[in-house]
C-alpha cells in the first residue's frame, strides 16, 4: 500500500536521519525531533515521486502532474510538521517518538487525501459538469412522489400530470412512487405515457398500487406496461409493490423491450421461485446492467437460481443486491459462482439469507475477481469460522479499495479472527467494520484491535457489539480507535464489560463522549456457555494477563 510505505519511509528515515547519533549511541540520548531540513525535504521527494506514480489509486482517481504532486507534498509536509511539533512542545518527551508518530501519521492521512480527490484540473472541471447536470436535471424530472402516501383519482390525475403533456417538455425520468393509481388515474396517464415515451429513459413506478385490489392492481400494470412498451430505459423500479409472477408478467411488454438498462430495482415485490424465473425470460438482455437489487423477497434456492443466470449475463454489474432472500446453499452456490464473471462490483449486499459454509467457499473462490470492491455485506448468512475464514482470506488478497466490511451475525470465533486481523490490516481505505453478533470474546476482539492499530487511518466506524467482549478487549478496542482521525462511532455494547472495564472504557472517551455508543445493555455478570469459558471463569478472569499474552502480537502487510 503506497500510503503504508510513506508512513514506513517517514519513520525509519527520521530514525536513522543521523548516522553519528547511533555511532554514539552507548554514550548519550537520541533525539528525534526536530527533523533537519534535508530530512524534511527527502519526504516531500518520496511523496512527489508516489503521488506521479502510477497505481491502482490512481487508476480510479487519476494521476497527478509533476508540478501539482510537488505543491501538494510541499503542503502536506508543512502541516505534518506543524502538527507534529505543536504536540512537541505541549508534551515534550525526551527523544520526540511521539512527535516523530504524528509527522508520519498526518503526512499519510493527507496524502491519501490527495490521493482520493485526485488531480485538481479534472476536479474542477466535474464541478462544473455537475453544476450544469444539476440545473438540467431539475428541468429533466418530473416526480409526484412527495407529500402523503395516498390514491390519486382520475380528476387529480388529470391535474397532476398536465406539466408532461406541454408539446416539447424535455422530462427525461419520471417518478409515480408514492401515489396509487387505480383504474381510472391509469386511463388518464395512459395517453401521457404513450406522447412521451420515446423520450423516457428513467421510469420509477414503485409503491404505485399500493392498497388497489389484486385484480385492479394488475390491471394498472398492464396498461402502464403497454403504454411504455418500447421505450429505451437506463433504469426501471418497480419495487414495493407485491408483484409475485402475476406481477411481473403484467409488465411483460415494458420488460420485453428493455435492451439497455444498466439499473433495476424489484425490492420488497414478492419475488418467488416462479416470478424470478419470470423476470430472467422477459427482459431481453442485461448486458449493461450496473445495477440489480432484489432485497426482501422470497425468492428461494430455485429462484436465486434462475437470478444467477441473470447475473452471470451481467458481465458489467456493480452493484448486486440479494439481500433476505430466503436464498440457502444451494441458491448461495449458484449466485456465488455467477458472481464469478462480474469482475466490476464494486457493492455486494448477500445480508440474511441462509448460506452456510459451502456457499461461503464457493463465494471466497470468485471473490478474486472483484478488484474494484468497496462495499461488502454478507452478514447474517450462517458462515461460522470455516466459512467467515475463506472470506476473509480472499478479501485479504483482493478489493484494495475496500471501504465497508460487514459480517455480523455468523457466530464468528476468535479461530475465525486471526483471519479477519490479517485481512483489516491489509485495507488502508476500510472505513467501517461490523463484526457485531458474533462470539469474538477477548482473544479475538484484541486480535482485531491489533489490526485496527496497524493501519486503518480511515476507520471511523466499528461495532463489535454482543460479542462477550470483557473488560480487557472492551479497553484495547477504546485505546486504538480513539486517536483515529474523524473516528466517528464505537459499539461495544451487549457484551460483559466490568463496572471498572465500563470506567475504563467512559473515561479513554471523556473528551469525545458522543463516539461511544451507549453501554445500557452490557452485562457485567455475563457467563460464556461454552466449557472452555466455564473453565476460565473458574479459573477467574485474568484479563491483564491475557491482555499481557498478546500484547506481541504483530500482523505483518503484504506490500
Amino acid at each position: 500500500m503506497i500510503v503504508v510505505m510513506v508512513c514506513m519511509y517517514v519513520s525509519r528515515l527520521l530514525f536513522h536521519m543521523d548516522s553519528a547519533t547511533h555511532t554514539l549511541q552507548h554514550r548519550m540520548s537520541v533525539k528525534l525531533w526536530p527533523p533537519s531540513q534535508s530530512t524534511r525535504l527527502m519526504l516531500v521527494e518520496r511523496m512527489t515521486k508516489n503521488f506521479i506514480t502510477p497505481s491502482f489509486i490512481s487508476r480510479k482517481y487519476g494521476l497527478l502532474s509533476k508540478e501539482e504532486a510537488e505543491e501538494d507534498a510541499k503542503k502536506i509536509e508543512e502541516v505534518a510538521f506543524t502538527a507534529a511539533n505543536q504536540h512537541y512542545e505541549k508534551q515534550p518527551d525526551g527523544d520526540g517518538s511521539s512527535a516523530v508518530q504524528i509527522y508520519a501519521k498526518e503526512s499519510s492521512r493527507l496524502m491519501l487525501e490527495v490521493l482520493k480527490r485526485g488531480p485538481r484540473v479534472q476536479e474542477d472541471e466535474e464541478v462544473a459538469v455537475t453544476a450544469d447536470k444539476d440545473a438540467a436535471t431539475t428541468a429533466n424530472v418530473f416526480d409526484i412522489s412527495g407529500g402523503r402516501r395516498a390514491f390519486i383519482s382520475g380528476e387529480e390525475a388529470g391535474e397532476v400530470l398536465k406539466p408532461l403533456e406541454v408539446p416539447g417538455n424535455s422530462y427525461t425520468r419520471i417518478c409515480f412512487s408514492n401515489r396509487s393509481f387505480g383504474l381510472e388515474a391509469a386511463h388518464v396517464a395512459e395517453p401521457i405515457l404513450l406522447s412521451i415515451k420515446d423520450q423516457l429513459t428513467e421510469v420509477d413506478l414503485s409503491d404505485f398500487v399500493a392498497g388497489r385490489p389484486e385484480s385492479e392492481a394488475l390491471e394498472v400494470m398492464n396498461i402502464f406496461s403497454s403504454a411504455l412498451e418500447g421505450c429505451n430505459l437506463r433504469y426501471l423500479n418497480l419495487s414495493n409493490n407485491a408483484l409475485g409472477e402475476k406481477g411481473v408478467r403484467a409488465f411483460g411488454k415494458l420488460l420485453k423491450t428493455q435492451n439497455n438498462l444498466e439499473e433495476l430495482y424489484l425490492i420488497n415485490d414478492g419475488i418467488s421461485e416462479e416470478a424470478a424465473r419470470a423476470v430472467c425470460e422477459l427482459i431481453p438482455s442485461t448486458e449493461k446492467l450496473k445495477v440489480l437489487h432484489f432485497h426482501n423477497n422470497m425468492t428461494g434456492d430455485e429462484g436465486a437460481v434462475a437470478i444467477a443466470e441473470m447475473v452471470k449475463r451481467s458481465t458489467v454489474l456493480e452493484d448486486f443486491r440479494c439481500s433476505s432472500t430466503r436464498v440457502g446453499l444451494e441458491g448461495g452456490v449458484a449466485l456465488a459462482e455467477a458472481l464469478g464473471s462480474c469482475n466490476h462490483l464494486r457493492k455486494l449486499d448477500l445480508r440474511d439469507n441462509m448460506f452456510g459454509v459451502g456457499a461461503a467457499i464457493a463465494l471466497s473462490k470468485s471473490l478474486s475477481a472483484f478488484a474494484d470492491l468497496t462495499e461488502v455485506y454478507l452478514s447474517y448468512l450462517n458462515l461460522e469460522d470455516e466459512g467467515a475464514e475463506a472470506l476473509a482470506n480472499a478479501l485479504k488478497e483482493c478489493a484494495p479499495s475496500l471501504e465497508v466490511l460487514d459480517m455480523a451475525g455468523n457466530d464468528i470465533t476468535a479461530k475465525g479472527a486471526s483471519s479477519f486481523a490479517a485481512c483489516i490490516a491489509a485495507k488502508q481505505f476500510i472505513t467501517k467494520l461490523n463484526l457485531a453478533e458474533n462470539e469474538l470474546k477477548d482473544d479475538g476482539a484484541i486480535l482485531i484491535a491489533k489490526a485496527i492499530e496497524v493501519g486503518c487511518g480511515q476507520l471511523n466506524e466499528v461495532d463489535l457489539n454482543t460479542n462477550a467482549i470483557r473488560r480487557a478487549g472492551a479497553r484495547l478496542l477504546a485505546q486504538t480507535v480513539v486517536d483515529k482521525p474523524g473516528f466517528k462511532s464505537l459499539n461495544i455494547n451487549g457484551n460483559y464489560i466490568s463496572d471498572e472495564g465500563i470506567d475504563e472504557v467512559k473515561d479513554i472517551f471523556k473528551g469525545m463522549p458522543n463516539v461511544l455508543e451507549s453501554l445500557d445493555e452490557n452485562d457485567p455478570d455475563g457467563e460464556d456457555l461454552d466449557e472452555d469459558a466455564k473453565e476460565e471463569d473458574e479459573e477467574g478472569d485474568n484479563e491483564d494477563e491475557l491482555e499481557s499474552k498478546l500484547k506481541g502480537l504483530e500482523i505483518k502487510h503484504e506490500e
